[in-house]
């Protein structure tokens, strides 16, 4: 008699969770909710007026300790212009099977061109398509930003540009010396 009892009770935690109603995720048709602070996936910023804040300087690639990011700088010309400073980052591409997310790269970034944003599915079931480049990690533009390259704001300094003192265009004014 002792040993059916011990059955029982050991049978105790499944009757207990038999009739409980599931806990069931409805994912992918109810999107997960993230922390507020949680650090997904990489961005690259624009300055209010839609240039790159990437000034292709490689210290984010040197920083990271997993080699997820590549980095190839170019020279700025008068005829393109992608950032405010003399270089930009012509080739930018993090390889997402590689990085380990710890941040280091968001730290070593001297413009804060590059941050993480709060978006957690980047899973993909082909390998190559986990290599990001700028197609994918550029921010969007926004109301006011016109896409590189165009010239610097009218009256306006690389010093501006680092100090945030850029405001955006309005809708209707287009920057003079754009590319169309």
């Amino acid at each position: 008699m002792r040993k059916f009892l011990e059955a029982i009770a050991g049978f105790a935690v499944t009757f207990g969770t038999m009739f409980k109603k599931p806990i069931t995720e409805e994912y992918p048709d109810e999107r997960p909710r993230v922390a507020p602070r949680y650090h997904g996936r990489h961005q690259l910023n624009r300055h209010p007026d839609g240039l790159e804040k990437c000034i292709g300087c490689e210290l984010c690639a040197w920083a990271c300790p997993a080699d997820a990011i590549y980095v190839e700088g170019a020279d700025n010309t008068p005829e393109e212009r992608y950032s405010p400073g003399e270089r930009y980052g012509r080739v930018y591409q993090i390889n997402y099977l590689r990085c380990i997310g710890c941040g280091l790269c968001i730290e070593a970034c001297p413009t804060r061109a590059l941050t993480m944003i709060n978006e957690c599915e980047m899973a993909d079931d082909n390998r190559a398509d986990l290599i990001w480049g700028k197609d994918k990690l550029l921010a969007p533009l926004q109301p006011g930003m016109q896409a590189p390259p165009h010239d610097m704001a009218p009256g306006s300094t690389e010093e501006d540009y680092y100090l945030g003192r850029i405001k955006p265009l309005p809708s209707s004014e287009p920057v003079p010396g754009a590319a169309k």
